[in-house]
């Protein structure tokens, strides 16, 4: 019987500690200008040893959800999706902020009213997904940080 626990017990050890090595979700809200879209905003912090990508998010909130960047082109602000995801490396934090990468809803199934919430699901490839229950608070100032984190009821790196 202890050779079974103890086999058990160290069978489950990588697990418990793949559990701490996550990415985590700060600070994050969405907001919508119009009734057909919204940005969602956050930090994303890499506690991993191994650089992850952010490669897709989803959520049954919108008809359409990208990874959108704005940047400069020609002195015109310009908003483009970007395709080949966002690198967040090893032990760093990526802001996905107002004026450059965020995540885009577009085709909203529902208006995005102040103190709902928008469940999303980020999408790291072999760094895993989380899974991110998101304010919506339409009066923030961008750089305005926000009093809590974001609820990750089912926040997971599982691959």
């Amino acid at each position: 019987m202890k050779t079974l626990t103890l086999a058990s017990t160290l069978v489950l050890l990588p697990l418990s500690a793949m559990a701490h090595d996550v990415m985590a979700v700060k600070d994050a809200y969405a907001r919508s200008a119009n009734p057909m879209t919204g940005g969602v905003f956050m930090l994303l912090d890499n506690h991993r040893e191994v650089d992850c990508t952010l490669s897709g998010v989803s959520s049954d909130a919108a008809e359409r959800v990208e990874l959108h960047s704005n940047e400069d082109v020609d002195g015109v602000m310009s908003m483009r999706e970007i395709e080949e995801g966002i690198l967040i490396p090893a032990g760093e934090t990526h802001a996905l902020e107002r004026g450059g990468d965020h995540v885009m809803l577009m085709g909203l199934k529902a208006p995005m009213e102040d103190g709902a919430t928008v469940a999303l699901t980020l999408d790291f490839g072999d760094c895993g997904t989380v899974d991110v229950e998101v304010p919506v608070d339409n009066q923030r100032e961008p750089q305005q940080a926000a009093d809590g984190d974001a609820a990750v009821p089912d926040g997971h790196a599982g691959h």
